[in-house]
């Protein structure tokens, strides 16, 4: 026969099952409560509006495509305003500039290259790299799935209305492309694009890509991401090599680039800021506290 067991185990045993029982939030003293909810994560909502936002977007988008694809020969300048020469035909190209251009590779094969690889960085790397980035620090800030959504709308907001801005700026401005500027007068109407060659300022895929890197860096502080420093760290190198690729292409002088980045950024920033700031702070996770206890001791753990 086993020996009889002894009243205080099994209260012992009893209250350890008991313990082991997790305690909601509400049922601690509202001291603990406090503690627990100023060290959960918190992400901000901001504000959006999806008919608002989706028109801007839309109607930027659409002016933006259509004067490059079908209105360009018509909207662009036939012949330089911005010229960097004087009247005699000297050259007055600034200082600045000049040195800039030592950056352009020295042989056509050089030029075109850096040309392709701008197309790369501008459009597909920075785009996709930017909103994939946005994507791992949403999800891995537990927000839900309809906050990257906002994000990538915002974002893309911001490089539509930036995109749009440099066209109108291109069209009216009229500078003359390095490349095309150190050729023979008679020479300049037989390049490959002709209705390409006075839109030098400012450079379009510059501003572009400080756009996307600074709008999803603006969003994430705004929502309060975790390691949100990523963007910065990683995405404007991105945007400032599409600018130099430029540059190395002979597309843009550096004038143009720097412009350009700063133009894309006042987008990058502005639009988050001014249209989609914070409207309210939620809590990501409810608190638990679990206290598990045996015969040997007790173990208190938790999910803050």
């Amino acid at each position: 026969m086993l020996a009889p067991v002894p009243t205080a185990l099994y209260i012992l045993t009893l209250a350890s099952l008991a313990a082991s029982t997790p305690v909601p939030a509400e049922a601690l003293p509202e001291a603990a409560q406090a503690v627990q909810a100023a060290d959960a994560p918190r992400i901000n909502a901001l504000a959006f509006d999806w008919t608002r936002d989706a028109i801007i977007t839309g109607t930027a988008g659409a002016l933006w495509i259509t004067s490059e694809a079908f209105l360009k020969d018509e909207l662009a300048p036939k012949t330089c305003r911005w010229c960097d020469r004087g009247p005699g035909g000297e050259d007055t190209l600034n200082a600045v500039d000049r040195w800039g251009r030592g950056i352009a590779a020295s042989t056509e094969e050089g030029r075109k290259l850096a040309a392709r690889l701008s197309d790369i960085m501008g459009f597909a790397v920075v785009p996709m790299g930017t909103l994939g980035a946005q994507y791992a620090l949403s999800s891995g800030s537990g927000a839900p799935p309809s906050y990257y959504a906002q994000d990538a709308a915002i974002i893309v907001e911001a490089a539509a209305l930036a995109a749009l801005t440099n066209q109108v700026v291109k069209f009216t401005v009229g500078r003359e492309r390095p490349f095309v500027h150190v050729l023979p007068e008679e020479q300049k109407g037989l390049t490959d694009h002709p209705s390409d060659n006075n839109l030098s300022f400012y450079s379009g895929h510059t501003s572009l890509a400080f756009s996307l890197v600074t709008a999803a860096g603006t969003v994430s502080e705004l929502r309060g991401y975790r390691h949100r420093w990523l963007i910065w760290a990683v995405g404007l190198p991105a945007a400032a090599a599409t600018g130099m690729l430029r540059m190395a292409a002979d597309k843009h002088y550096l004038t143009d680039v720097l412009v350009g980045a700063a133009a894309g950024s006042l987008f990058g920033v502005g639009v988050p800021l001014l249209l989609h700031g914070r409207e309210e702070t939620q809590q990501l996770q409810a608190a638990e506290l679990r206290v598990t206890g045996g015969i040997g001791g007790f173990v208190v753990s938790g999910r803050f």
